[in-house]
Parts: structure tokens; C-alpha cells; sequence
């Protein structure tokens, strides 16, 4: 499977005159990492704090709403649905005060575990000598910081993209594309996506990135596929368990 979609992926590249052949890849050199739903089982607490949030301000907002948005910046997400139910355009401040709100319900919940496969998965990334860095849209400085905590043996602050480094946030390709940034200045056929949303898969895709769809929410499959996810996983412990099949193909040192 991963040598067949990698070679789809890497025609697309020379087709749109990125590579000048197959022969000038080199294989991967960079893994971009989405946070909730990739790295923490966080999206279900994520879905109550956002439902709460908005609707103690009038708006109709779903778990699936919740997850079709997100990777996206939360004042931009607010401020799209409030147009869209109410015709009123939110100041970045009104929405700021919506989004604090939501961070606060979704701090006083359970802290979401890591999910099974995700430690595993880095240290076979770090051993292939390949670089980490994690990109998320979240603005909660709490949350990037449980990120070094949790993950300091693989990824520092200096490889993290969040709300506060890009002024367009997913579905854009911004936030991948600094991320290839912190990785080493890399170009897009270097690194691979790693995603669980829709809007991030997008964003991914957009970036050019060879990009990998982790399904552990209540989207179906279809649509991560839809958004162009080369590959579609159904959990972080599956790619784990496939990180060296994956490898023999990706990798400077393949065949």
C-alpha cells in the first residue's frame, strides 16, 4: 500500500513540475504531527467544551461540527458560525471571549491520554533520523506546554506551530508549510502529514505534503479521503506498527 500511494503521490509532484523526476526524491525527512485526535484522545472533551461554549452564546454547534472543524483557528471557527446563524460579524474580540470560554469548560474536564502507539511511533521516527515537530491550531498555552511535557524526548518548543504562529490557519497551508519551515527549511515532498480532521488533511494536502489520515473520530472514512488524504488509517497504533513497512519505501536507503 504505502509504495503504491507514495509513488502516486511523488508522479503528482513531477506532473506539477515540484520534482523534475522520481530520482531527485530522496525520501522522507520530516514528520508533522496534528495534536487532538493525533497525538491525545482529546476530541471527545474538545466536542462537550465547544457545544457548552456556544450555545451559552446562541449558537447551535455539534459534536460533528466540532470535529469537521477542527485544526482550524477556534476565533475563526466562531466567528463563521456566528455569520452563518446569526448574519452578525464578530469582532476578533467577541470571538476571543467565546474561545476563552470554551478553553476554560474544556480545562475542567478529565486530562485526554495519549493515544496507544503514539511513543512508539516517535521513538521509531527519532531512531530513523527523521525530524518531529507538532501543528496545531490550538491557542492554549497549556496545551503546547502538556506537549513538551509529554513529548520533550522528541519534539522542543522551537518544533511546535500553534495559533500564535500563523496568521491563516487550517484548512490553509500555512501552518504545514512553517512547519517544514521548523523542521530545517524542508521542501513539501520531504515531510509527511500526520492528521485526523478534515480541515487538517486539507491543509496538508494544500501544503503538498504526503499526507497520512488517522481516523479516530466519528467522521467516515469518505471524508478524509475526500480532502485528498493519501493514506487512511484507522489509529496512530496502526501507523505505528507499519512505521517500518512505510520506511522501506520512504527512506533515503530504500531498495
Amino acid at each position: 500500500m504505502y509504495e503504491r500511494e507514495i509513488n502516486r503521490y511523488l508522479d503528482r509532484m513531477v506532473d506539477g513540475h515540484q520534482l523534475a523526476s522520481k530520482d531527485e526524491w530522496k525520501g522522507f525527512r520530516c514528520v508533522l504531527f496534528d495534536m487532538d485526535g493525533v497525538l491525545y484522545n482529546s476530541m471527545p472533551n474538545h466536542a462537550v467544551a465547544w457545544q457548552q461554549a456556544m450555545s451559552a452564546n446562541g449558537l447551535h454547534f455539534t459534536a460533528e461540527d466540532s470535529y469537521a472543524t477542527e485544526g482550524m483557528k477556534g476565533v475563526d471557527t466562531i466567528r463563521i458560525y456566528a455569520e452563518r446563524q446569526t448574519g452578525k460579524k464578530l469582532t476578533e474580540a467577541e470571538a476571543q471571549a467565546i474561545y476563552d470560554e470554551k478553553a476554560r469548560l474544556f480545562h475542567q474536564m478529565p486530562e485526554a491520554g495519549i493515544f496507544d502507539g503514539v511513543v512508539d511511533l516517535m521513538k521509531q521516527i527519532r531512531e530513523a533520523g527523521l525530524t518531529i515537530c507538532v501543528v496545531t491550531g490550538s491557542g492554549q498555552k497549556p496545551l503546547i506546554q502538556r506537549l513538551v511535557n509529554d513529548f520533550g524526548d522528541f519534539v522542543d518548543e522551537q518544533h511546535i506551530v500553534s495559533a500564535y504562529n500563523v496568521s491563516h490557519g487550517k484548512p490553509a497551508p500555512d501552518p504545514y508549510l512553517k512547519g517544514l519551515e521548523l523542521a530545517g527549511n524542508m521542501k513539501p515532498w520531504e515531510g509527511i502529514v500526520v492528521e485526523n480532521a478534515p480541515m487538517g488533511v486539507r491543509a496538508g494536502v494544500a501544503a503538498q505534503i504526503f499526507t497520512i489520515g488517522v481516523n479516530s473520530g466519528p467522521l467516515p472514512d469518505e471524508v478524509l479521503a475526500g480532502e485528498g488524504a493519501n493514506v487512511i488509517l484507522p489509529s496512530i497504533r496502526r501507523l505505528a506498527d507499519d512505521w517500518q513497512q512505510l520506511m522501506a519505501y520512504g527512506s533515503a536507503k530504500r531498495g
